[in-house]
């Protein structure tokens, strides 16, 4: 008798049917196989195909055309003000603190992951590092203060999260009104100014290098830190594989919560150095500081591009979302328009930005 199994099974019958190997159920495929196709899921964010590219680069296309029309409608309706060397310093320095902030809470929407407590995290570093205790050891330690602040802020989110099972929004959520609450206390709800002898915070402010300040090339630093983290190393890899498909990831070999955790410790180390930033523009430290931060960082991560449900984004996208939300803020304040018309005109962004997100899915499917 003939094998089944001889050449002739590899041939299609003549009705057109497929092979007998081809026909197996899926459910009886050897367990190996679903873990490598599971790794090639995991590990498919870290190369991008074609088509996905190619939609970020005219995505971040169109957002550059946005600035340009943003900018034109401030050369047309203030020209004597918005096109002035001060101007542009000005919303560039807007943009830095918030900016450091956008940076992690891309990584962490990337994640699969939402962080509620940024503006809160930045308010209570800015707090601990400016109380006289902290001010007494000079200006380096107040920056470690609240650097470590912040970090450790973010590391109790992630570790609620990751192995506590807490969902984010609730466990970010529980983190912005204690944040909050705890710089309250600290501070007896008073603004605590940056003493004398600790300069050197208020400086990168204030000491410009080729017409702008120190804390635009933190600010710069931090975007490009952040972009090689995210596109070059096996940990920004890692990101988009946890985000796109947790399972997968996991079974891939990621450790997804420790992971999970680390990027929440990210987002708050950009707290921490955005708590620096903001005692050198306002030279002092506040529970108030950093109020609707958060919405303001969301929205540009969204703007940018990228997925709230995680798998995609970029560290550019995010910037390029920034920079208009500023630019709006700019124009509305040299325009004399109400604060309240400001708002109502950033929700209308977001809301055509989720509408162009979800249409631009579909397409694809």
């Amino acid at each position: 008798m003939t094998d089944a199994r001889g050449p002739q099974a590899h041939e299609k019958s003549p009705a057109g049917a497929e092979p007998a190997d081809a026909a197996r159920p899926a459910a009886e495929e050897p367990q190996t196989g679903g873990h490598m196709r599971a790794e090639v899921r995991a590990r498919k964010p870290s190369a991008p195909p074609g088509p996905l590219a190619r939609l970020g680069e005219a995505r971040h296309l169109g957002l550059v055309l946005a600035l340009v029309l943003l900018a034109a409608v401030g050369l047309v309706t203030r020209p004597e003000n918005f096109a002035t060397a001060s101007n542009l310093v000005s919303i560039l320095s807007l943009a830095a603190t918030i900016g450091v902030i956008t940076v992690g809470m891309t990584f962490v929407i990337i994640g699969g992951g939402i962080d509620l407590s940024v503006g809160a995290i930045m308010a209570l570093a800015s707090v601990w590092a400016t109380t006289l205790a902290t001010q007494s050891y000079g200006p380096f330690v107040m920056i470690v203060c609240a650097v470590l602040v912040g970090t450790g802020a973010g590391l109790v989110n992630g570790f609620l999260i990751a192995y506590g099972r807490m969902v984010p929004f609730i466990a970010t959520l529980a983190m912005l009104v204690a944040a909050r609450g705890l710089a309250q206390r600290m501070s007896d709800r008073k603004t605590q100014l940056v003493q004398q002898g600790n300069e050197a915070i208020v400086e990168l402010s204030t000491t410009r290098v080729l017409g702008l300040p120190l804390l635009v090339y933190v600010f710069a630093l931090v975007v490009a830190a952040g972009w090689v983290v995210l596109n070059r190393t096996t940990f920004g890899r890692r990101t988009y594989a946890v985000g796109g498909n947790p399972e997968a990831a996991r079974l891939a070999g990621i450790d997804v919560r420790r992971h999970t955790l680390m990027l929440y410790a990210l987002s708050g180390l950009c707290c921490g150095i955005a708590a620096v930033l903001i005692m050198a523009r306002t030279t002092t430290g506040s529970s108030t500081h950093g109020d609707l931060y958060e919405l303001d960082a969301i929205a540009a991560v969204i703007i940018g591009g990228t997925l709230l449900t995680g798998g995609r984004g970029s560290i550019i996208g995010s910037i390029l979302g920034l920079l208009i939300f500023t630019l709006i803020t700019n124009l509305f304040i040299l325009n004399g328009l109400n604060t309240s018309d400001q708002l109502i005109a950033k929700g209308l962004i977001i809301i055509v930005a989720v509408l162009l997100q979800r249409r631009s899915l579909e397409s694809r499917t």
